[in-house]
This record gives C-alpha cells, sequence and structure tokens, in this order.
C-alpha cells in the first residue's frame, strides 16, 4: 500500500506557489482596477460647450504640456478632453497637421496589434489621434490617446482636412483682422451660386432633349410598322408574279396561256397597289425619321451642354473648397494645396528675413456679410520650455492639474507683427480663386516638412522640439499596405491576461 506521507518540504514549497498564484491574480485585479478607475477619471474630464449650439469643428489643439484636446468651431471652443502622447523618446512631434484618413476600425500592426478605435491619421508615417487607455502622462509611441467616447463622438463630428495643431503648450486662438488676411473673392459665392443654376436647368434641358428624342422614336417605330407589311406583301405578290410568268412560258394549250395571263395580270395589278401602298407608308414614316434625327442631334447638344455647365459647377465647387497656403521663411517660398493637391508655388517677400518670425497659425471661421468677408483667428505655437515634449513625473504625481489651467489667449500683436512683414505678390493673390471657411494660412520660420506628400495638407514641425514619435516611423503613401495597418480580415491579436494595464501603442 502507497503512503499518503507528504514530504514537509514539498508541502511547503506548494503552499508558497499557491500563495504566490493568489498573489499575482490580487495584483492584477489590483491593476484593472486602477485602469479602470484612471479611465473613468479621463471619461469624467471630457468636457463640451452647453450654453450654445455646437457648430462644425474647425481646428483641434493638442496641448502635450496640458496633455489636454480642445475643439474649436467659429465661435469657441466646443469639446475638450484629456490626452495621452507620447513617452519619452517617442515624442508626439509639435507641429502642424490635418485629418488625412479615418478608419472607425484600426489595428497596429506595429505595436503589437494594439486597437485604435475611431483612428483619425495625421500623417502617413502613423501618427494619429485615437481612442485608447489614460494613465495620466504621455504614454504612448506617438500617437494622440484620447478617451475612447471622446474619441468616437470626435470620429463623427469631424471630416478630413481638420486641422490638427500640437502644441507645446496650451494656446487658444484668438480673433483677428489684418490686410494680408482679405485674400476671399467676394464674387466666388454669387458665381457658385449662377454656375450651379446653370448646371441645373442645363441638366433639365438635357433630361427633356433625352425624353422628346425617346418619344420621336417610338413615334417613328410605330409609323415603320405599316413600310414592313407593305414591303412583306409586295414581296410575296412579287413570288405570285414571278410564278405567273413562268407558268405562261411553259404553257402549251390555249387554256393553260389563257389562265396564266389572268394570273399574271392579277399578280402585276396587286404589286402595283402594294407599291403604291409602300410609298404612302414611307412617305408618312420619313418626317417621323427626320423628327428622330433632329431629336437625337438636340439631345446630343444638350447633353453636351450639359457635361459643360456640370463640369462649370465642379470647378467653381472646387475653388470654394478650403484653400490652405503657407508662407515659409526658411525657403522665402509661398506654397498653395486645396483638396490635398499642390495647386500654386512662388516666391514671397518677407521683410527682415533673418530674423525669426515664429510659427504662426491663420483660420477662415466663416464668412460675414454674405461673402464679402471672412472672420479670421490666430494661433501662434510658442515653445513649451525646456521639457514642452513630455510632462515630467513630478506633473504626473500631482494628478495633471495642468488640465484645471485654461489654455493661453494667443497674443493677436505677435500674429499681426509676422503678417506685417509679408508681401504676397498681387499675381499671386489673384491666382488663390476664394478662401472659404476651413481655409488657413500657415507664416513659419520651418521648411516643409518630408511629411508632407502625396495626400496631406501641409504638415510643419517645430525643430525645437522632440520628435521621436515620427522619426522612428517609415513614411509610406497612401494606398500603399502600411506595416503599422493590420488587414481588416485578420483575427485581433489575443493580449496574454498577465500584461500590464496600458499599453504603450
Amino acid at each position: 500500500m502507497r503512503s499518503r506521507i507528504v514530504n514537509p518540504k514539498r508541502r511547503q514549497t506548494r503552499l508558497r506557489s499557491a500563495r504566490l498564484a493568489l498573489a499575482a491574480l490580487a495584483a492584477l485585479i489590483a491593476a484593472g482596477d486602477h485602469a479602470d478607475a484612471i479611465e473613468r477619471r479621463g471619461e469624467r474630464a471630457v468636457e463640451s460647450i452647453e450654453q450654445r449650439t455646437a457648430g462644425e469643428p474647425i481646428m483641434a489643439i493638442v496641448s502635450l504640456q496640458s496633455q489636454r484636446i480642445t475643439v474649436y468651431d467659429a465661435n469657441g471652443w466646443i469639446l475638450r478632453a484629456p490626452v495621452s502622447s507620447g513617452q519619452r523618446g517617442r515624442e508626439t512631434p509639435a507641429g502642424i497637421f490635418s485629418v488625412i484618413q479615418k478608419e472607425a476600425e484600426h489595428y497596429s500592426n506595429l505595436y503589437d496589434d494594439a486597437f485604435m478605435p475611431h483612428m483619425q491619421r495625421i500623417t502617413w508615417s502613423g501618427i494619429a489621434l485615437h481612442g485608447g487607455p489614460l494613465p495620466g502622462y504621455p504614454a504612448s509611441h506617438g500617437c494622440v490617446r484620447m478617451p475612447f467616447d471622446f474619441a468616437e463622438r470626435l470620429f463623427d463630428a469631424t471630416q478630413l482636412g481638420l486641422r490638427v495643431i500640437v502644441a507645446p503648450s496650451d494656446v487658444a486662438p484668438v480673433e483677428i483682422v489684418h490686410p494680408v488676411l482679405a485674400l476671399s473673392n467676394p464674387g466666388a459665392g454669387a458665381l457658385a451660386a449662377i454656375r450651379t443654376a446653370e448646371a441645373t436647368e442645363a441638366t433639365r434641358k438635357a433630361d427633356q432633349a433625352k425624353l422628346a428624342a425617346g418619344t420621336a422614336f417610338r413615334l417613328a417605330a410605330q409609323a415603320m410598322a405599316p413600310v414592313r407589311v407593305a414591303e412583306n406583301l409586295k414581296l410575296r405578290a412579287e413570288v405570285q408574279l414571278a410564278t405567273a410568268e413562268a407558268a405562261l412560258g411553259s404553257a402549251v394549250s390555249a387554256e393553260a396561256k389563257e389562265r396564266a395571263e389572268r394570273d399574271k395580270a392579277q399578280a402585276t395589278a396587286k404589286v402595283g397597289e402594294l407599291q403604291a401602298q409602300l410609298a404612302a407608308a414611307k412617305a408618312e414614316l420619313q418626317p417621323k425619321l427626320d423628327v428622330v434625327t433632329s431629336a437625337r442631334e438636340a439631345a446630343a447638344i444638350a447633353e453636351t451642354a450639359r457635361a459643360a455647365a456640370a463640369e462649370a459647377a465642379r470647378q467653381v465647387a472646387r475653388e470654394l473648397e478650403p484653400v490652405s497656403v503657407l508662407i515659409s521663411r526658411k525657403t522665402q517660398r509661398l506654397y498653395v494645396r486645396q483638396a490635398f493637391e499642390p495647386i500654386l508655388e512662388s516666391p514671397v517677400t518677407i521683410q527682415d528675413a533673418d530674423r525669426p518670425i515664429g510659427t504662426h497659425v491663420f483660420t477662415a471661421m466663416e464668412q460675414s456679410n454674405g461673402d464679402t468677408n471672412v472672420r479670421w483667428s490666430a494661433v501662434s505655437l510658442v515653445d513649451g520650455g525646456p521639457h514642452a515634449g513630455v510632462v515630467e513625473p513630478q506633473v504626473r504625481a500631482r494628478g495633471g492639474h495642468a488640465r484645471d489651467i485654461e489654455p493661453t489667449r494667443t497674443d493677436p500683436g505677435s500674429a499681426k507683427s509676422a503678417l506685417d512683414r509679408i508681401v504676397i505678390p498681387k499675381d499671386v493673390v489673384d491666382r488663390i480663386a476664394s478662401i472659404a471657411p476651413r481655409s488657413s494660412l500657415i507664416v513659419t520660420d520651418e521648411a516643409l516638412s518630408s511629411e508632407t506628400g502625396k495626400g496631406t495638407d501641409f504638415v510643419v514641425l517645430l525643430s525645437g522640439e522632440p520628435q521621436g514619435g515620427i522619426k522612428m516611423r517609415r513614411r509610406g503613401l497612401p494606398g500603399d499596405e502600411f506595416s503599422y495597418a493590420r488587414p481588416r480580415d485578420r483575427l485581433p491579436y489575443w493580449r496574454p491576461p498577465f500584461g500590464g494595464p496600458f499599453s504603450t501603442w
């Protein structure tokens, strides 16, 4: 019989293993509760404006110092929430961006297939806004994480081209008026309305012409039936006549010849009668065929006019799309983009070009006085200090009180001083067709970032700020299979349950 006595040392080892497993489980539960608590605090920190109806978002400002995103419409801020930007060494780069792609369900292939819900890409190399956990300090690999509910809400409210400013410190736009900003074409809106009306009228006429051509064709088809019947009957009569003539030629007796002559006479008369019917049917058909010809020609002309009017309306509509203008002190050039496409580049004069001018974003908020004037706002990006890219651990321990501080309003004097030094050639101003809401003028000491390319608006990176989150990424092109983008048909990556409470994607 086998003894049931257990070695005391082995028993102690088993008990110690069990205690360690229980401790690990308790730690996991505590970590999960801690993560949930932090996430709930992040959700509660989401703010929205309630004393007025929010308009369409035209700008989002991410403050690296305050770890907060604020979304603005034409009349002020409308949404605000905490964020978690890039950790040290992978800092979210400070600069000027725009939303260039949106994807509600997105996964990262670069960082353990991490889920990035309601992703709004701002560079093709992989920097994006998306929902994610918020530990209360910079923790991502360069993206800007937002509360999950807030990310979904923002995703639904925005459109491609939304200006995204990543600022070292928290700044707020201020309304500004300056002669350089008088770029709008007063007649653009009226011209667009005229072209749209012309396109609508041309479409109506083209539809009518098509309908008339169809009606004429049906009438001609109906008139064609008697012609076909007469032609068939005439062919039969001609066969009968040929038969009668053959019989007459082979007749021997007088009686047979008489019968053959009678049949021939009848067939000849029938052929003549049917020839007359055919001529009458064709005479009735011809005007209808002429109407079909003219109706089809008119329809073709109307369709050509419709296509031309539609293209003219589309062209005017394209000209009314937001325009981005960038003036670089470093290159001494002016660049214009519209709908993510470059349309103009020209030298520009910057007075006292050796003196820094700063980085300023001027945004057309809305039209006033019909379409004769445009309201503009200005945001000036200033150095956030030696540690602007990453919030220091001491700030983390204090619970991120920087979020409670209101953003600093842009100094309009500094922004106006930058515009005072700009001289845009008149021919260049004339080539900028119009300034619609959400158009922008960027004045900067920096050159264009290499991130500016196909399928982007202008991307400007502040050279004096950390850029670790973008330097470690390979830039792709729109439409490529990016190394950081997981195909939709792949199953989500399963994470082990004993991982840390916060990922680093």
